[in-house]
């Protein structure tokens, strides 16, 4: 198993695997398709190599296929907060331990240990795997925006 950066290379096979994640989970049971194919267009081949332009974005090898993925960036430019993207596991790889270590991985990121104040938009799927990494509803509220529920996470 390889945790590493995104590389130019990896841009299509990393949709592929979003595209999979999305259309074959527990996702499926919470959004309705016009949903799932809106996360899959954004999140083309381009869509990827878009938000590794502005973030930085891990992946998770194993045996030479892309098998989870995470990127972390500033939350709208600012410099004491930052925001967590993208983070998918295929689906045969859940509940394996690889969305911690993608989790793990970001939080040692510059961009977390910077940060007051971390957020991730959570489907309604990933809930309870965040509240697990310690991000709790934003304000202590749920607060639905764009498709996603905002969780944060404070750094001390």
């Amino acid at each position: 198993m390889d945790i590493r950066l995104i590389t130019e290379k990896d841009y299509k096979n990393v949709a592929d695997m979003i595209a999979r994640s999305v259309s074959n989970s527990a996702f499926t049971r919470f959004y309705p398709q016009q949903s799932i194919d809106y996360i899959k267009k954004s999140l083309d081949e381009n869509g990827v190599k878009q938000r590794a332009s502005w973030t930085h974005f891990y992946v998770i090898e194993k045996d030479n296929e892309i098998i989870a993925c995470g990127a972390i960036g500033p939350y709208w430019d600012s410099k004491t907060e930052s925001s967590l993207f993208n983070i998918f596991v295929d689906e045969k790889y859940q509940g394996q331990g690889f969305g911690r270590k993608i989790i793990e991985t970001l939080e040692n990121d510059e961009f977390f240990k910077r940060a007051k104040r971390i957020e991730v938009p959570a489907s309604m799927s990933a809930i309870p795997f965040y509240r697990k990494m310690g991000y709790e509803h934003k304000n202590g509220e749920l607060i639905y925006d764009d498709g996603h529920f905002s969780l944060e996470k404070f750094n001390l």
